[in-house]
């Protein structure tokens, strides 16, 4: 088995599993079907292509830095009449990081690495006006489970979110010397009874009847932080050549 990390981080996220009209709310945490999509459209696949392969996919998600939840109302206008719509109100997590992960058949997984190098449709985390903020692949595919790769991944959260766990500007509500153990969402092995259920599996991308199926996800154990590797030349900048 073969795993693609993923590295999704930027201003702006919005991972919806049951928004509905014009009220549009997101999860916590990556949903399998946005997820899945952005790998779609980075192949290129159109909306009425068959996702099954991608649906069959193992799936789980860290959560490296929570974010805040940020509520946006938005108007829009009838493109042919323009004549007003609805006021829509849509929420969105702001300043969060999380390490997703798929795992599956090495072709299949190897494949999706090489689009992401090379989208076709440019990818967005959750909504178009959600683009990433740093690149999306962390490494080329893995030779290991999920679940270890979601263990070993080093810690992504932005410099200033880990600064605050560092010397006397550590929060309060952080206890010990480091924040807490990162949390993590896996699929829910068949036969098994899931923590939560989403309706959070595609079965159609089609914008004439999107369909999804039930999602049962479980709580992993906690993975304890691993900070990135520290460079003591980090932020100097490059010398100026010297003369002689």
């Amino acid at each position: 088995m073969s795993v693609l990390l993923l590295r999704l981080a930027g201003p702006l996220q919005a991972w919806g599993s049951a928004a509905r009209f014009t009220r549009r709310t997101t999860e916590n945490a990556p949903t399998k079907s946005g997820v899945l999509g952005l790998l779609a459209g980075a192949q290129g696949r159109s909306r009425e292509a068959d996702p099954s392969d991608l649906a069959a996919l193992e799936f789980g998600v860290r959560i490296d830095q929570p974010g805040s939840r940020m509520r946006d109302f938005q108007t829009a206008h009838h493109a042919d009449s323009g004549k007003s719509m609805p006021l829509s109100e849509r929420f969105y997590l702001a300043d969060a990081v999380f390490v997703a992960g798929v795992a599956g058949e090495p072709g299949l997984i190897r494949a999706l690495y090489e689009a992401l190098l090379d989208p076709v449709f440019l990818p967005y985390l959750g909504r178009r006006s959600c683009p990433p903020a740093q690149p999306i692949p962390m490494s080329e595919p893995l030779e290991t489970s999920l679940k270890d790769a979601l263990e070993r991944a080093e810690w992504q959260a932005s410099r200033w979110y880990r600064n605050q766990f560092s010397g006397d500007r550590r929060p309060e509500r952080v206890p010990g010397t480091g924040p807490e153990p990162l949390e993590v969402l896996l699929d829910c092995p068949a036969g098994e009874t899931p923590d939560v259920t989403l309706r959070d599996l595609p079965l159609s991308f089609d914008s004439r009847h999107r369909r999804y199926g039930l999602r049962g996800v479980r709580w992993g154990e906690p993975v304890p932080v691993r900070p990135p590797a520290h460079d003591p030349t980090e932020g100097l900048s490059p010398a100026a050549p010297r003369t002689t």
